[in-house]
């Protein structure tokens, strides 16, 4: 916002993250009804909102439902696949929630019954709940692109979904290719889980290949004709990669790829067909596959949510968070989604305990790499519009990286990058 510099942002950042945190118990006593909540998914809004849970409500009897004994972030995941993490690096388990006082149950969640208040797991059992927060992620729009499904994963990975299974895929995929060969980037169209993502990628796979193998290029083929920090990464491509990068606009192209040919590594637009040495398709997405299953979602695709609380305007005391939601203008990233579960939790343990919950704030922070010793970074600080259901998530102030920074400054926003994972995941894991 006009007016504000990043070292008042900051300031601002600042006190409104702990507003959503742990001072936010300042002015609300802990619930003590010992009400019965489930979460879904183990992810970090999942993650996020059983710990806080147990911090507003040391009495609530939690239980986390997760498909994964390691939770691999999808933040990060990126320098993963530019060789620059190991992937052990990314990974965290669970003993630290279970030592805040969390149950959890490793197992598929299949099924949330508002009704009867239950969540249903592949596995047979039923848990039983006051109130469910569920944090399901993303899915996919197979077949939204001709050729394109679960099957053409293996010779095509979106990676998407962090994990030995499509991180270490695609990363393999790289290591594997011949110099001079095309890694073709798809990005999907709005909205879609990290927004900067892709172009995060096609940096540091670009950092790669210049290190490795020096006369292959890297092809973006997006379903896009803007993306998120533009001006950071074009900078960044011109500067690091001269040549390696080409993007390709929707514009250009009638709306990005059309349709892969996974046998023969061929990726078509409305024109043109291009051979990959490596191709990174990520398609279009929705909420999570218990969200559409359970009927959380809407016309979108999407779970609408009242944003004071996050309880879905489709089932009662059942609570939305994370990339599933629609909490626009918030993005769908990690950061956003831990501060929506400590909104959600709160008001989880306020309604338990009979009382109003508090009235919230947000915050978002974002970095992305434009090589290993090269960051930039976008936040905001969002507070709530209006009163009542129809209250609205609006923005209060945001800040993005100056792209006339000198050097130092990138540099050093990889330290802070560095710095957020390692306090967002103690936090969230530890």
């Amino acid at each position: 916002m006009a007016g504000m510099n990043r070292r008042n942002f900051l300031k601002t950042a600042g006190l409104t993250g702990m507003a959503t945190g742990i001072s936010m118990t300042a002015g609300m006593a802990h619930a003590r009804s010992g009400g019965k909540v489930v979460v879904v998914g183990g992810g970090t809004g999942g993650a996020t909102a059983a710990r806080y849970l147990k911090h507003y409500g040391p009495d609530l009897d939690v239980t986390l439902i997760t498909n994964e004994k390691t939770h691999y972030t999808c933040y990060f995941s990126n320098l993963v696949i530019g060789g620059v993490r190991s992937l052990d690096s990314i990974g965290h388990g669970y003993d630290g929630l279970r030592a805040a006082g969390v149950k959890v149950v490793y197992g598929t969640a299949t099924g949330i019954d508002g009704d009867a208040r239950q969540v249903h797991t592949a596995e047979g059992d039923r848990y039983g709940f006051d109130r469910c927060i569920v944090s399901p992620g993303i899915d996919f729009q197979w077949g939204a692109i001709d050729g394109y499904d679960e099957a053409a994963t293996e010779a095509m990975p979106h990676a998407w979904k962090a994990g030995p299974g499509t991180t270490g895929l695609l990363r393999k995929q790289l290591e594997a290719m011949p110099d001079g060969g095309t890694v073709v980037i798809a990005p999907p169209p709005n909205p879609f889980r990290c927004p900067p993502g892709p172009y995060e990628r096609t940096c540091l796979i670009a950092n790669y290949l210049k290190e490795n193998k020096p006369r292959s290029k890297v092809l973006v083929i997006d379903a896009k004709d803007a993306f998120s920090k533009q001006g950071l990464f074009e900078q960044a491509w011109g500067r690091f990669y001269d040549g390696m990068i080409e993007w390709l606009p929707a514009a250009e192209t009638a709306g990005g790829v059309r349709a892969v040919d996974p046998g023969n590594m061929k990726v078509l637009t409305e024109f043109d067909e291009f051979d990959a040495a490596v191709a990174n398709i990520i398609p279009p997405q929705k909420a999570g596959k218990i969200a559409q299953d359970s009927g959380l979602v809407d016309s979108s695709g999407w779970c609408p949510v009242m944003q004071a609380t996050f309880e879905s305007r489709v089932m009662e005391n059942v609570h939305v968070i994370g990339d599933a939601c629609i909490a626009s203008p918030m993005p769908k990233s990690g950061y956003a989604a831990s501060s929506q579960a400590k909104v959600a939790a709160a008001a989880v343990a306020a309604k338990l305990e009979g009382r109003e919950p508090p009235r919230p704030s947000y915050v978002n922070t974002c970095y992305s790499f434009g090589r290993p010793d090269h960051a930039f970074s976008v936040a905001a600080v969002y507070r709530l519009e209006g009163r009542g259901d129809d209250a609205n998530i609006g923005v209060v102030s945001s800040g993005l990286s100056p792209a006339d920074a000198p050097d130092e400054f990138f540099e050093r926003e990889v330290l802070y990058a560095e710095s957020w994972y390692n306090n967002l995941v103690a936090e969230i894991f530890g």
